[in-house]
């Protein structure tokens, strides 16, 4: 048969497209099926068995028409496009099935030129056709297809063919056979689209039997629908074949395409695949970041759909646990491998930050290569670790030649394990026996460098100046195994069970293909393999998630220099269900360096130092110290704040510690002190009292008054119990008594006094005027008068209590102090207490200066000066003292016990110490006639007066003090002298 060739550009596709299939093709063009209107390809568009006319018009560049009658002139097509005639002169096509290859150039001869590339597919007859999009050729710049690719490529090819035979070995399906129809992608999305279309034109013969378009050809050939595919290895070109095969319902199995982006249904609802989606990849190797330590790191993606959305995954995951991203840098990708300097460049950029020692690349092994010689070239081999993604990780495309820039990588590999039988099955391939595979050649040649004999050229086999033997023989030790290899197995055992239960159900038990699975419907078929669940070849269970993927399992994989110059790739971890479990003894960064590097921008600052970040950087900062009484904000680490009164920071500046209460405590040595002085006060007050009421009717003790002298006596006692009530923890409670209980106990003292000096002061004015006796001196209306005194103390307590009521609270004189205290104790409202007192003492102190002269007889008076005298010095002491102990609550306290204490002590002994006296040791003057002087007890010896008389009676009744005892008016001399 005559074989003609069309160049046309995918223009011509969409119109085919639109055609056959009754869609519009900017519809498909929408949906997207991508398009290059500056690209031209090769298609074998012969199957009808009819001339295509191809007319070119020449002449200064105007539009090239060329028309075309395809099956019997069903349209007609204009192709517009600028210098085609040079473009296209000197090409050929080539068509090929999986035994030959048959070449047909046109008119110019040119033998010595190599044609490239050489369209070829892989055939395998069945009843059931699945098509394979492998990446058998490497992306390359220059020219289409790049060399052969062993592991992902090649193995991964026999990996599907090995797999197929199986099923049919096995006979899954009953009397039912998988074939397969497996085309080159070259790693190239445009170009594994332009492949991609092989796969649907089965589809579109069998879309309307009634079309002429399937009568036309000769033989009455019928092409096979394809039911699935396999494929594509890249997510760039799984994106746009999804969007291809998703507009003629062909469900689509991946098995190296990662991308987050394919998970979404929507738009890719026949998409699937068997190896997990890249958005757990990124929780991995954050993970990793993480345990490593690094706050700042520098990030290398592919500009492609892989890359991009990994990137954008990356970042967000990133800045969440306040890890930063020093430098992000782009790879090219989709039009080829990018010049060297564009790589250079970016371990240039990468040397701007050099505190980010950490660089994550997410990329495809070809573009990580010449990272790898760029950082080679650029004498930085070591300064860099890298976590490399699945793209490149254990690719020998990747480490071979570039051992020691790759040491150290840690990488994240989806987990798989070896297909059981393969690698004997691989090994066992010839290229005599593999007649099946027609890039087994080429993978011939390129393992053993040498060339296969009649073998057709190619840009990479012409440098060999060896030919083959045909006698080599494939070897484990020569032969590295690609890891992931399980993925491509279960992608084909998927739709081998779906296959399995789509016959059971539509087919029941009838052998052989029914009529309800020829040709097999897309959509029921997505839906039996979105259910499957099987067994794999690796032994794994398997089946997808609710988005179509594989299970998230991963291996952490680690480059590592085991010896000197030799290098290999260990398992040292693995990221199961969310979980990281990473092996840092097994890692080393390198051979002299085991330790993780540092790859921060700044270091942390010490513990309870706040920062101050550098402008645009988020991750390096300056470190400086919070004041002594500040922590660093735990809301704000750039922030200082103070520390609250009370509290003070700890030694790291990181929290604010409370300052142990400070007040008189009991068990203190101040508070003993005072106490026991108090005690003693009690005791010798208890004493006092104890004798008076022994001896209450004695001369000495109604002379002394002896309802106040019991009155003073409680107040001395209430002085000393003051203490007491003083050396409490203070609360609202003790706080009221100690306000009332201060003042009042002095205002009983000195009340009881200034009655007596008053009493006496007036009994004497009076004698200078009248005979009369004064008024109000009997011991009840003395009593009347000292309570009434007294009750003004009470009243200005309760008004004080009623306007600022007692109550505890802490002080903070100093930052450093917290000082649990009465409310009273901050300033100087303890005076509203003595206020009162301090007045009766001063009016007390008057009236000791005025009964200073009194007789003799009445030398009490000249005992209450002597005590108000001291009582003042003591005062005028302790206020000094109480305002400056502000900062010692303790001292302070103490000091106003005891000079209460003190006080009271001096009342008790100047006043009740002579009385004792003549109790206790001379009883003999415990009578009445004592309580006289002798001078006068010759009073009538002198020319005697009336004033003279008088005088006598008022002693007599001053020295008696008893209301109830008569008074003598008519002394004789005799009767005064007998009393005396």
């Amino acid at each position: 048969m005559k074989q003609l060739v069309l160049i046309i550009n995918v223009d011509f596709i969409l119109c085919l497209l639109s055609y056959v299939s009754h869609v519009d093709g900017r519809e498909l063009l929408h949906h997207g099926f991508g398009r290059n209107r500056q690209r031209y390809h090769y298609y074998n568009l012969d199957d009808c068995g009819h001339e295509i006319k191809f007319v070119e018009k020449h002449g200064n560049k105007s539009s090239r028409h060329a028309q075309s009658y395809l099956c019997q002139n069903m349209f007609s097509l204009k192709h517009k496009r600028h210098g085609f005639q040079q473009l296209h002169r000197n090409r050929y096509f080539v068509r090929h099935n999986a035994n030959s290859v048959v070449e047909e150039r046109n008119n110019t001869k040119q033998p010595h030129v190599i044609h490239w590339p050489v369209k070829r597919e892989a055939v395998v007859e069945g009843d059931l056709i699945l098509g394979g999009l492998m990446m058998v050729h490497s992306r390359e710049d220059s020219v289409t297809c790049g060399p052969i690719m062993p592991q992902g490529g090649i193995q991964a090819l026999e990996t599907m063919l090995y797999t197929l035979d199986k099923i049919n070995m096995d006979n899954l399906i009953p009397n039912v056979t998988i074939g397969a129809h497996i085309l080159d992608d070259c790693d190239k999305d445009t170009y594994g689209l332009e492949m991609a279309v092989d796969f649907i034109k089965g589809s579109i013969s069998n879309i309307d039997e009634a079309t002429d378009y399937n009568n036309c050809s000769s033989k009455g050939h019928k092409k096979k629908v394809i039911s699935g595919v396999v494929g594509a290895a890249s997510s760039v070109t799984s994106i746009q074949v999804a969007n291809l095969l998703r507009l003629f319902k062909i469900p689509q199995v991946s098995y190296f395409s990662t991308s987050p982006e394919l998970s979404n249904k929507q738009r890719f609802e026949y998409f699937s695949r068997t190896i997990p989606s890249d958005h757990y990849q990124v929780k991995a190797i954050v993970d990793i970041v993480r345990q490593l330590g690094w706050s700042y790191i520098s990030i290398i993606y592919e500009e492609s759909n892989y890359g991009i959305k990994a990137f954008e995954e990356l970042d967000d995951l990133l800045s969440k646990h306040g890890i930063c991203i020093a430098i992000k840098e782009k790879l090219v990708k989709d039009s080829g491998v990018a010049e060297k300097i564009a790589y250079d460049n970016i371990v240039i950029k990468l040397l701007t930050k050099p505190r980010a020692k950490g660089v994550i690349i997410f990329g495809s092994d070809q573009e990580v290569a010449e990272v790898m010689r760029a950082v080679r070239r650029q004498n930085v081999t070591g300064v860099f670790s890298w976590i490399g993604s699945d793209g490149w990780s254990a690719r020998n495309l990747v480490s071979d030649g570039n051992e020691a820039e790759v040491e150290g990588t840690l990488s994240v590999q989806p987990q798989a394990n070896s297909v059981i039988g393969f690698e004997e099955y691989f090994l066992n391939l010839t290229v005599d026996n593999n007649s099946r595979n027609p890039w087994f050649i080429e993978f011939w040649e390129d393992h053993f460098q040498c060339k296969y004999p009649n073998s057709p050229p190619t840009p990479y086999n012409k440098q060999y100046t060896k030919f083959c033997s045909a006698t080599e023989k494939l070897t484990k030790h020569t032969l590295d195994f690609e890891d992931q290899l399980q993925f491509v197995s279960d992608a084909v055992m998927a739709f081998g069970y779906a296959f399995k239960n789509m016959h059971q159900e539509l087919c029941g038990s009838k052998p052989g293909l029914c009529d309800e699975m020829n040709p097999t419907k897309g959509a029921d078929l997505l839906k039996y393999l979105r259910k499957a669940d099987f067994i794999g070849l690796s032994g794994d269970r398997f089946n997808f998630d609710i988005n179509g993927d594989g299970p998230a399992r991963y291996n952490i994989i680690h480059f590592k220099q085991y010896e000197p110059d030799k290098y290999k790739w260990i398992k040292v971890g693995e990221y199961y269900q969310g979980e990281l479990r990473l092996n840092m003894e097994d890692i080393q960064f390198g051979i002299k360096n085991p330790n993780p590097p540092e790859s921060v921008c700044s270091r942390p600052c010490e513990r309870g130092q706040a920062k101050k970040y550098v402008e645009g950087e988020g991750c390096c900062w300056h470190c400086f110290n919070c004041s002594q009484y500040q922590i660093r904000n735990p809301a704000d680490e750039t922030h200082c704040i103070n520390c609250p009164r009370g509290t003070i920071p700890d030694i790291y500046h990181e929290n604010c510690q409370h300052i142990p209460e400070d007040y008189l405590k009991p068990e203190s040595p101040y508070a003993i002190g005072a106490m026991s002085f108090s005690s003693l006060g009690i005791v010798m007050t208890l004493f006092v009292v104890g004798v008076f009421l022994k001896n209450n009717d004695t001369p000495i003790v109604r002379a002394s008054g002896r309802e106040l002298s019991y009155v003073l006596l409680s107040g001395i006692l209430l002085c000393y119990g003051v203490t007491y009530a003083l050396v409490f923890k203070p609360n609202d409670i003790v706080c009221g008594v100690q306000r009332f209980w201060s003042g009042f106990s002095f205002t009983v003292v000195y009340a009881a006094l200034l009655t007596k000096t008053n009493r006496i002061a007036r009994i004497f004015n009076a004698s200078t005027k009248s005979a009369k006796r004064p008024s109000f001196i009997s011991p009840h209306s003395q009593l009347v008068i000292c309570g009434i005194l007294i009750s003004f103390q009470i009243l200005i307590n309760a008004v004080w209590m009623v306007v600022s009521p007692a109550h505890a609270m802490h002080h903070y004189p100093t930052r450093e102090d917290n000082l649990l205290v009465c409310n009273s104790y901050t300033d100087a409202s303890y005076m509203v207490a003595f206020f009162y007192p301090i007045f009766l003492i001063i009016v007390c102190t008057v009236y000791a200066v005025l009964t200073r002269k009194t007789p003799e007889a009445f030398n009490e008076s000249k005992y209450i000066g002597f005590t108000m005298y001291t009582t003042c010095v003591i005062w005028l002491a302790f206020i000094p003292l109480y305002f400056g102990t502000g900062n010692n609550v303790q001292l302070r306290i103490a000091s106003m016990s005891v000079t209460i204490s003190l006080s009271a002590t001096v009342t008790l002994v100047c006043l009740f110490s002579p009385k004792l006296y003549i109790i206790l040791i001379r009883p003999e003057r415990n009578i009445r006639q004592s309580m006289m002087p002798i001078r006068y007890s010759t009073i009538n010896k002198t020319t005697g007066s009336a004033q003279s008389s008088v005088m006598a009676a008022v002693i007599v009744t001053a020295a008696t003090c008893n209301e109830n005892e008569k008074v003598i008016k008519n002394v004789s001399n005799e009767n005064i002298t007998g009393a005396y």
